[in-house]
């Protein structure tokens, strides 16, 4: 019998909701109505949701991390970055059961990330530094993507318990990019600094759009008359973008060897060119200055999108602004501008 009498008097529901070695559900009640409404409720849940009825998995939020990288993450690009990200998350939330983790513990985590109780996943004292929200933004989309793929897999049949949880709203991020004339500063203060790489991968990156990774990790044999082919990218798909001729003599008469680190010179030379920019923004202003260049010159959204290997045109649309028609039919499809003018004298 599921619902039984016990010697103080209440009376108390023990069920398997899907017979033995199913999930075991066990509630004390005052009256035996109570228990016999919670019996045939839990029963109805099972048929609306069947995986309720599945074993209880009590693996903890870090198993579930070691699974993931083990079957998926260990390929990613950023495999190491990815998985400090995820065990921060994890020993934030206090390594629960992962089954059980709920929309209210995530609410909660993030509320404690944004106000600076919890740094590097550790309650701290008050000497711990708040995170954006992009921070928590990104780490929201990591602890989804975990349950998506592990559901994927096989190895989880529960809902995700990030799935109905929108992320915060963010600002878009003030995109920087150079004119000629810091163009000219830049390329002056590379070339005086006396290092001949990096004014090379500085030339790359502002003739194809390259990102400064792509750009340093460069080999000779990407190189082919006129064109780099860039490989190993962070969308994963190899492209080649054509380059002129002085730049491809250049780059072909070095000794094949990998550039030299120097992205911590490239800093240098910013300071030395006096030039501006916002916070996060120090090598991708190449990639920016490339792309807003490309627009303003009169070019084509799509082809841009594939020179700067995105995957999504959304992503490529921040520089469509910069096109020199771009909502010009705002001039002449105003309601305004049927009556002659701006004025209605």
């Amino acid at each position: 019998m599921t619902v039984r009498k016990q010697p103080d008097g209440q009376w108390l529901c023990d069920v398997y909701i899907d017979g033995r070695g199913s999930k075991r559900v066990r509630k004390k009640f005052t009256t035996r109505g109570e228990a016999l409404a919670f019996e045939n409720y839990q029963l109805e849940q099972v048929k609306e949701k069947p995986w309720l009825a599945d074993k209880e998995d009590n693996r903890r939020l870090s198993e579930l991390i070691e699974l993931w990288y083990k079957l998926h993450g260990c390929s990613l690009n950023d495999k190491k970055g990815r998985l400090g990200k995820l065990n921060i998350i994890c020993n934030g939330l206090g390594d629960p059961i992962a089954s059980q983790i709920t929309a209210k513990d995530w609410a909660h985590y993030r509320d404690r990330r944004l106000t600076g109780q919890i740094a590097n996943g550790y309650k701290t004292s008050e000497k711990s530094l708040k995170v954006s929200i992009g921070t928590v933004n990104c780490e929201h989309a990591f602890l989804r993507a975990v349950f998506n793929e592990l559901t994927r897999l096989g190895e989880v049949n529960y809902p995700n318990p990030l799935k109905n949880i929108r992320e915060f709203d963010e600002p878009e991020k003030e995109m920087s990019w150079l004119t000629d004339d810091e163009v000219k500063r830049l390329m002056g203060a590379c070339r005086g600094h006396g290092n001949p790489e990096l004014t090379q991968i500085v030339k790359i990156c502002l003739s194809t759009g390259a990102r400064w990774s792509e750009a340093a990790n460069l080999k000779k044999s990407q190189l082919s008359p006129n064109k780099i082919t860039f490989v190993n990218t962070k969308g994963k798909k190899n492209r080649t973008v054509p380059i002129s001729d002085e730049l491809y003599k250049e780059l072909i008469s070095r000794d094949g060897k990998p550039f030299e680190q120097c992205y911590r010179q490239f800093y240098r030379v910013i300071k030395i060119a006096e030039l501006q920019l916002p916070e996060g923004q120090m090598s991708h202003v190449l990639r920016h200055t490339f792309a807003s260049h490309f627009m303003m010159g009169g070019g084509n959204i799509i082809v841009l999108q594939r020179i700067l290997g995105h995957s999504d045109i959304r992503v490529t649309m921040r520089y469509a602004h910069f096109a020199p028609d771009h909502l010009e039919d705002a001039l002449i499809l105003n309601p305004l501008s049927k009556l002659g003018g701006a004025s209605t004298k």
